[in-house]
């Protein structure tokens, strides 16, 4: 709408300057989310930089169904602690605590320079996260949640080299998942069961083909119910969830 209102209008030649200088990096495949500085999640604009994976709409998958279990269980646990693993920019975990803001969310990562992006979403959209540096559920020893929801690396590292340009400009830390794409599913698998309370909830974005490995991951372990995949707007299967096992 700008360009027909403003149409008379000369740019200066500071702003030619500038835009051209957008115009080659976007030639160059840097991406138009890193360009602006900001992207946009789940109806609101977060900042991101090549420091962080720029959130992208599939992931607002995985906040739905969280943001419903928290929702639907507000009777159990009307102040409950949420946990995002793998936080990078922070979006889930800020939209977590701006659509359920009983919720006392708790956000990891390995890299200290995301963490500082996160920091600065969690101002920006003016909630409270706690975040903690350290490689998944190291920061949080002790500690348990209602709900933990995670975007893990999940490409195989031998197709990370492969990827879109664009891509290839993102954090390499939150894109490779190992030889088969699978590592950090095995840990969580492994581990997140000692970090939810019973009848807690994990969701977690899988890749487009990952859905029955993820599952069968979850399912040997016997300490989770009710496994379940979920498809994003597109309809691809896009998260598994899984609820800690609650004795009846």
């Amino acid at each position: 709408m700008a360009l027909p209102l403003h149409g008379n209008q000369s740019l200066s030649n500071e702003q030619v300057q500038q835009l051209s200088s957008l115009l080659l990096s976007r030639a160059s495949r840097k991406p138009l989310q890193y360009l602006l500085g900001e992207a946009h999640f789940f109806g609101r604009s977060f900042m991101v930089n090549e420091r962080v994976l720029i959130p992208r709409p599939e992931t607002e998958a995985l906040c739905e169904l969280a943001i419903r279990f928290l929702r639907q269980s507000v009777n159990l646990f009307p102040a409950p602690q949420v946990l995002d693993l793998c936080t990078g920019s922070g979006a889930i975990a800020v939209t977590l605590a701006r659509e359920h803001p009983a919720s006392q969310v708790t956000a990891t990562d390995i890299s200290e320079a995301a963490l500082a992006v996160a920091q600065a979403n969690a101002g920006r959209h003016q909630v409270q996260v706690r975040f903690l540096e350290g490689d998944l559920f190291s920061p949080v020893q002790g500690m348990r949640f209602h709900c933990i929801a995670c975007n893990p690396p999940y490409v195989e590292s031998a197709a990370c080299s492969t990827l879109q340009e664009e891509v290839l400009r993102e954090p390499l830390l939150a894109l490779d998942g190992g030889s088969d794409g699978l590592d950090f599913y095995r840990r969580t698998a492994d581990e997140a069961a000692d970090f939810l309370y019973p009848g807690g909830l994990l969701c977690m974005e899988i890749g487009d083909t990952q859905a029955d490995a993820v599952c069968a991951l979850f399912s040997r372990e016997k300490r989770y119910m009710d496994i379940s995949v979920h498809p994003d707007l597109s309809g691809t299967p896009r998260v598994v969830c899984a609820y800690a096992f609650s004795p009846t």
